[in-house]
């Protein structure tokens, strides 16, 4: 019980991106599920049909200058 006592207690921010009230040693919004930062969000991938695409036109660039 003591536990959620504590909770009541935290201070709350804004979330920057849905503006709802959250705890503020939150990393993620629990309502949005967006990062609070960026330093604290997983890297950013590109999906794989652009690498795919990529390799794929540097191949043909390829055989065409080799003929």
């Amino acid at each position: 019980m003591a536990r959620w006592a504590n909770d009541d207690k935290a201070e709350t921010i804004p979330c920057p991106h849905c503006r709802k009230q959250i705890h503020e040693d939150s990393e993620r919004c629990p309502y949005c599920e967006q990062y609070l930062s960026d330093e604290e969000a997983p890297p950013n991938r590109k999906p794989w049909w652009i690498v795919i695409g990529v390799l794929v036109c540097m191949y043909a660039v390829n055989r065409w200058i080799a003929g």
